[in-house]
């Protein structure tokens, strides 16, 4: 994806990743974590991103909740989006579910995507 974009989300895993890809039909910049991030990172993290639009999609489970926390402090302007509890992780939300958050946070999806 373009690093010159202005949106960027923030994910945990590459899976997270590569199914966003599928969904989105415009240039994001999309961040895995791979898990936890060291403080260093994230403030690093914070400072090469600080003037773009910052989107938040973590698992629903207790790890995505600590990161969430993390990602909080660093990045207040950031926009948190949530998946239900019932799905647990992103790359196991169905793809309609995942585009219809996106469309609500005013990406452009895959047509495909929204069956």
């Amino acid at each position: 994806m373009d690093n010159n974009s202005d949106k960027v989300i923030i994910v945990e895993g590459k899976s997270d990743k590569d199914k966003l890809i599928s969904i989105l039909n415009e240039p994001v910049e999309i961040i895995c974590t791979n898990g936890t991030m060291g403080l260093s990172r994230l403030e690093e993290l914070a400072i090469e991103i600080e003037n773009r639009d910052v989107y938040i999609l973590v698992d629903a489970d207790e790890a995505g909740a600590k990161l969430r926390k993390m990602l909080q402090r660093e990045l207040p302007n950031a926009e948190h989006l949530y998946i239900h509890k019932m799905y647990r992780e992103v790359a196991k939300t169905p793809l309609m579910y995942l585009a219809n958050i996106l469309l609500g946070a005013r990406f452009t999806i895959n047509k495909n995507c929204l069956g």
